[in-house]
């Protein structure tokens, strides 16, 4: 059985750079990461992309200066994987690029008229493949939101039929949960279904706060957060955002879960140790992914978590606790380290893009059809 070379790559909600995987996969799509790298973003240009998340001056400009430097990071990524690998740029089938998310409304964000004036809703994410190809003489597959939105889905998330393949047990069902940025879960359900959607806040929100008050990027096993106490009233505001009851399929990012958001729901109390602040944010993480477990899959008995997430245990502990009863573990104790598993995902998005088969699911995104996905810049 004949394998290929993929490498796919990821810059995801928590702004914090990019992962890498260079993935081995065979015909029938079943992968192997060979190695990972990571390179960061500094601090201007993950200033520059967070302020591209809400309308500026010029940001025309600033997006397509921002797309040109995604892809030089992504090339970076790229250069250090084949270094680890001992491979050249011509042995590799496809570089799978999500791109850097700024935008993302779907049909859900938009109002009953603008839905009667729009066929679908949009997304962005920034990239210049054309350049990523140039830079680094490997075919590119990217932009593999759009053609489920135009398919009336919500293009995104985009990794459940990717978890089936990778974390599916026959006779089990499988709850995954990725905590990015954003939070978002597939079930994976012992007949073979799968579902999929986001469900809020994943690191963002902490991410945001501890650079705010602590001058580090994240808090590290969320010993920051373990230090304070969760604000009871703060936690049950937060909790009423209407984005938590609607049904799915649904999808978010900063478009609504930013810090203007979070400042205005701070502005309507009393000032709160920022301390305690942190503690919330991550029981409301582990809240609203607990919930929508407890809603939509209530007889799941595992729970497997990817993501940056995965790696603060103090959110694992409040998560384990809104699922008693429930295996909670890492996606590391079934030999995927958490921030490869989105990484591998696009790699393995590429892989059936090049074969001309069908990657998004109509069960999670809500598009009419499935759908090959991505758009191929060849090197």
């Amino acid at each position: 059985m004949t394998s290929s070379h993929f490498i796919g790559l990821m810059s995801g909600t928590s702004l914090d750079g990019v992962d890498g995987v260079l993935a081995q996969i065979d015909a029938d799509g079943r992968l192997q990461v060979k190695a990972h790298a990571f390179v960061p973003f500094h601090a201007a240009f993950r200033d520059a992309l967070l302020q591209l998340n809400q309308s500026g001056s010029d940001e025309l400009h600033r997006s397509a200066l921002a797309g040109n430097e995604i892809a030089r990071h992504y090339a970076r990524v790229v250069a250090a994987l084949l270094l680890q690998t001992g491979l050249h740029a011509r042995q590799i089938a496809a570089i799978g690029a999500h791109g850097q998310t700024v935008r993302h409304r779907p049909l859900e964000f938009d109002s009953d008229s603008a839905r009667q004036q729009a066929a679908v809703g949009y997304t962005c994410q920034l990239i210049n493949p054309a350049l990523l190809a140039e830079l680094t003489e490997v075919d590119v597959v990217a932009d593999f939101r759009n053609r489920d939105l135009a398919a009336g889905g919500q293009g995104a998330p985009l990794v459940p039929a990717f978890h089936q393949g990778v974390f599916a047990r026959a006779g089990e069902s499988v709850a995954v949960l990725n905590i990015g940025g954003i939070a978002n879960l597939s079930l994976l359900g012992a007949n073979g279904s799968v579902s999929g959607w986001d469900c809020g806040p994943g690191n963002a929100l902490m991410d945001f706060w501890s650079l705010t008050h602590t001058d580090a990027a994240y808090d590290s096993d969320g010993a920051w957060a373990a230090s304070g106490l969760p604000h009871a009233r703060l936690l049950a505001a937060l909790a009423s955002d209407p984005f938590l009851l609607k049904l799915p399929p649904k999808s978010t990012g900063r478009d609504l879960f930013n810090p203007a958001w979070l400042m205005q729901h701070l502005g309507a109390f009393e000032p709160i140790e920022p301390a305690d602040v942190q503690a919330t944010l991550c029981a409301y993480t582990a809240l609203v992914c607990g919930q929508d477990i407890l809603r939509f899959a209530p007889d799941f008995g595992t729970v497997i978590v990817c993501g940056g997430g995965a790696y603060n245990g103090h959110l694992m502990q409040s998560l384990a606790a809104q699922l008693p009863a429930r295996q909670v573990l890492s996606s590391d104790k079934l030999g995927l380290p958490p921030l490869q598993v989105e990484a591998a995902a696009f790699a393995w998005l590429a892989f059936k893009t090049l074969r001309r088969e069908t990657s998004s699911l109509p069960s999670v995104t809500g598009a009419k059809g499935a759908r090959v996905l991505g758009a191929i810049y060849p090197r």
